[in-house]
């Protein structure tokens, strides 16, 4: 269906350091992406420079075709973000937090789409309970329902599993490869747990020192390296100088 994300010879430099340096990769309509690589490896400003938060050095990105100096309202309206290090106001309730959010994306029928989306999340028993009084696992989901609020056709996750116990993670993921099959959304995802980027991700792309490493499948990826699995292949690429 074609690219949703192209990322052209892009570079970042502060203070002479090139933390993303000549770094192209694409990613495909409908379909979850993983974007991995160790601590330090370009991932966090990569993902700044796509949602427009920091300007490239040089390179380009083009979302659905188009650059944010020519289509930045139109951009920004059809994409979201959601990482549980972003935290959202803790003194309004679930219900004021995403009617708020909703008002600012310029949501038609605001009561009508959270209602939508409590049911879809699961949220509705706790819509009256202040956000700073909410678990961890129900933090993610009041993450994610934020972030759909728009109905985004693309979503940038950054580590949405992290700190989840087991269970509340596993849940999390089956939302999410549910997301992208009934509502077509294009994911790209960073996580430092390849069990779960094996499991959700069509591909993955690999990036080192700012640069892009290797992409493909989970199963291309693994069997190119020769590893029993994407854990082991993460082990090989970022012990590489």
């Amino acid at each position: 269906m074609g690219a949703i994300v192209s990322v052209l010879h892009l570079v970042k430099t502060f203070g002479g350091v090139r933390a993303v340096d000549d770094l192209s990769f694409e990613v495909e309509a409908q379909t979850i992406t993983g974007l991995l690589g160790p601590n330090g490896a370009g991932k966090t400003t990569t993902i700044q420079m796509i949602l427009d938060l920091i300007t490239p050095t040089s390179g380009s990105v083009r979302i659905f075709g188009k650059e944010y100096r020519t289509a930045r309202e139109e951009i920004l309206g059809a994409l979201n973000f959601s990482s549980p290090y972003v935290s959202l106001p803790g003194n309004l309730t679930v219900s004021e937090n995403l009617a708020t959010f909703a008002r600012l994306y310029g949501v038609a029928h605001v009561r009508a789409k959270i209602d939508e989306l409590s049911g879809f999340f699961e949220i509705g028993a706790f819509m009256d309970k202040l956000t700073y009084n909410l678990s961890t696992g129900q933090l993610t989901r009041l993450n994610l329902a934020k972030a759909l609020l728009n109905n985004p056709k693309l979503l940038l996750l950054d580590e949405p599993t992290a700190s989840l116990d087991p269970d509340i993670a596993d849940r999390t993921r089956q939302l999410l490869v549910r997301i992208q099959k009934e509502r077509g959304v294009t994911i790209l995802y960073t996580s430092h747990n390849m069990a779960e980027v094996e499991e959700i991700c069509d591909r993955v792309i690999f990036i080192q020192h700012g640069k892009l490493k290797d992409d493909g499948t989970p199963e291309e990826l693994i069997a190119k390296y020769g590893r029993e699995d994407l854990n082991d292949v993460f082990l090989h690429i970022a012990r590489q100088t």
